[in-house]
């Protein structure tokens, strides 16, 4: 269970970087004439994206998810909130 609170961690703080990337930096960007914010939490939120998947993978090789859970996990990185929904989903599978 170590490697799914793990996980769940990391998801959530990979979701909270792209949502502070389109909800936060994007808007100063365009908005306030900021580019170099975009610069900065782009690529913190690329070094946690990278982290992510190979989390991803890493859990899914532990815990023996299936192809379902593992195509899941990487397709809500895409989608604002996601990771949010996935973590909720996670948590209500294993608690």
């Amino acid at each position: 269970m170590k490697d799914i609170k793990r996980f769940r961690i990391i998801g959530i703080i990979e979701g909270a970087s792209l949502i502070i990337l389109l909800f936060l930096a994007m808007p100063l960007k365009y908005w306030a004439g900021l580019p170099e914010v975009v610069t900065v939490v782009g690529s913190i939120h690329g070094a946690l994206f990278i982290g992510y998947i190979l989390f991803t993978l890493y859990t899914t090789y532990k815990v023996r998810w299936s192809f379902i859970w593992l195509f899941s996990a990487v397709a809500v990185a895409f989608i604002p909130f996601g990771n949010f929904v996935l973590d909720w989903r996670i948590q209500a599978k294993y608690s």
